[in-house]
């Protein structure tokens, strides 16, 4: 019965140290929009080709970097760039919803076109625990183009 106490405690113990690491390996909210205006600063200086490059990069911990990555869409919903999922590039995802129904791509572009940055709140796969996690996105309009990375909350 000792032993079984034990390992149950042991077992919680663990399970407490991974969640609490895990969550302090979280982005915040000002680490995903630093790394947005990196982002925009590399498209200026750089230009979006050699931009758009590093930011499919995994190698490249400028723009990746434990759950951020940078994306980048059109403005009619297309992915041009997207540090997650290269298979996204090159689609056009205005229309795609998240796992409650919600027009994301849609709501950023918008948003991009009425204000030029700001917060979307969404739904998407973490690549980190492979689940589907509440997200907030931050993204900036630089010419025709929206820059954008998220935190998991």
């Amino acid at each position: 019965m000792k032993a079984l106490l034990r390992a149950t405690a042991l077992g919680i113990s663990l399970l407490a140290t991974s969640v609490s690491s895990y969550a302090g390996d979280k982005a915040s909210p000002d680490e995903a929009v630093a790394m947005v205006k990196k982002a925009v600063s590399l498209i200026k200086s750089e230009g979006k080709e050699k931009a758009f490059a590093a930011f499919s990069d995994p190698a490249n911990t400028t723009f990746h970097d434990r759950d951020l990555y940078i994306y980048v869409y059109d403005m009619n919903g297309v992915a041009v760039a997207h540090g997650n999922n290269p298979k996204m590039v090159g689609k056009p995802l205005i229309g795609m919803k998240d796992n409650e129904g919600k027009l994301m791509i849609k709501e950023m572009v918008d948003l991009a076109k009425s204000k030029g940055k700001g917060w979307v709140d969404f739904k998407w796969p973490n690549p980190v625990t492979k689940s589907v996690e509440s997200k907030s996105g931050y993204i900036e309009k630089v010419d025709d183009v929206l820059v954008g990375s998220g935190i998991y909350k």
